[in-house]
């Protein structure tokens, strides 16, 4: 009989270890995630034949103010309002 209560014991400290390694291991693996943090999704737009950045932030952001998204796109992309290229890639930030 002793030995039966002794098994047990063993049981359950092993079943009570295994459910404690496993609450705890997502949260540690979590912390010590050494792969790089998840990027957004960036939007771009090619310029075309005629575009301004006015008409260009009008076309991304209907609705909205053109005068902050065209800042932002110069901001993103270091661009001046008439060094546009038909077929040059902008940057939208989001």
């Amino acid at each position: 009989m002793a030995r039966t209560r002794v098994r047990r014991r063993r049981v359950a400290v092993l079943l009570s270890g295994a459910l404690l390694v496993g609450l705890w291991s997502g949260p540690v693996a979590n912390a010590f995630d050494a792969s790089a943090p998840t990027a957004r999704s960036v939007r771009t737009v090619v310029v075309r034949p005629g575009d301004t950045l006015w008409l260009i932030a009008r076309r991304v952001a209907p609705g909205q103010d053109p005068r902050g998204v065209v800042d932002a796109i110069v901001g993103a992309n270091g661009v001046e309002a008439g060094s546009l290229v038909p077929g040059q890639t902008l940057v939208l930030p989001a």
